[in-house]
């Protein structure tokens, strides 16, 4: 005889109006929190906040003898453009490593902690949200209080963890990670980045997942569905907003990050932020280098936040209103 296992499957229905739900309170919130006045102003804002982004966009590709005599807005009465500004910051560095080795660096640090942060982020909101386990809302709150932690208090704890371990009444609770004395070494820094990400990550994945509505959790639950099934299978389908629009403020975060790489990681995979400061030369007579590769810097995280400012938007404005 045998036994013919049938997968649980959503109800099409169900996820047909969740959808129209969502896109009924995106509208409601866009037209509660928008007005002319906000408008125009915001139109002013970004007017002014991109003047300084533009100058520098000039200046990279000025020759260095128009950027150390003349402004930047004197292009538009003697146009003169290189792209040797671009190709000599990638290959300076006042540091062990070039500007185009640390590039490398930054994305090998960013793109493995933003991943280490939403799996291990949406799993614990998850727990948190659909669980039922004993002191679930103490844990969450002890979590949610850890924001308020400077992340400067953690630092010197966290580095004496990783290089001696943890040992009480001689049992070695967790071993020290002897990693910063290996070459291109970046465990140490996933580690950091993913712990000190942990707080935020689970509240903003937890206020949205929690949101979801619990007929869909328990028709999933009626048609045999695990944790497992339910978490991979509908909520991080219908999580993907809230998970993308982390997942550009982690990038951006740890892309921009100097302080938790510097202390971390080893001289071999240092990331951009610290070989830009450095560019600049002795005397600060380079700065047109240091333009170059600002640009540089940012561009990565712009190409982000574009791909994703679809997501970026829905996951800000889903859960603003109810009803």
């Amino acid at each position: 005889m045998t036994i013919e296992v049938i997968e649980p499957v959503a109800d099409p229905r169900t996820a047909r109006q969740l959808a129209r739900d969502t896109a009924r309170h995106e509208k409601m919130a866009q037209k509660r929190l928008t007005s002319r006045g906000a408008t125009i102003a915001a139109i002013l804002i970004a007017f002014f906040w991109t003047i300084p982004t533009f100058g520098l966009l000039v200046t990279s590709f000025r020759p260095p003898a128009q950027t150390q005599t003349t402004g930047w807005w004197t292009v538009f009465t003697n146009p003169e453009f290189t792209l040797g500004n671009y190709s000599a910051a990638l290959t300076s560095g006042g540091t062990t490593l070039t500007l185009g080795e640390s590039f490398l660096n930054s994305l090998a640090i960013t793109i493995p902690v933003v991943a280490f942060s939403l799996a291990v982020a949406s799993l614990l909101a998850y727990a948190f949200a659909w669980i039922d386990f004993r002191f679930k809302n103490t844990l969450f709150v002890a979590v949610f209080a850890l924001q308020i932690v400077p992340l400067q208090m953690a630092l010197v704890p966290l580095l004496s963890l990783f290089s001696r371990g943890l040992t009480i009444n001689g049992v070695s609770i967790f071993p020290g990670l002897e990693l910063r004395d290996i070459d291109h070494s970046f465990a140490t820094v996933w580690i950091a980045h993913t712990i000190f990400s942990l707080p935020l990550a689970v509240f903003l994945l937890h206020n949205f997942i929690s949101e979801i509505p619990s007929e869909v959790i328990e028709a999933a639950r009626v048609d045999g569905a695990g944790h497992g099934q339910i978490f991979f299978r509908m909520i991080l389908p219908l999580a993907a907003p809230a998970l993308a629009s982390f997942a550009v403020l982690e990038f951006i975060w740890v892309w921009n990050d100097l302080l938790v790489a510097t202390i971390f990681a080893p001289s071999s995979s240092l990331p951009m932020t610290q070989s830009l400061a450095s560019l600049s030369g002795t005397w600060g007579n380079q700065w047109f280098l240091q333009s170059a590769g600002t640009f540089l810097s940012i561009l990565v995280p712009l190409i982000v936040f574009f791909a994703l400012q679809r997501f970026f938007v829905r996951g800000l404005l889903a859960g603003a209103t109810k009803g």
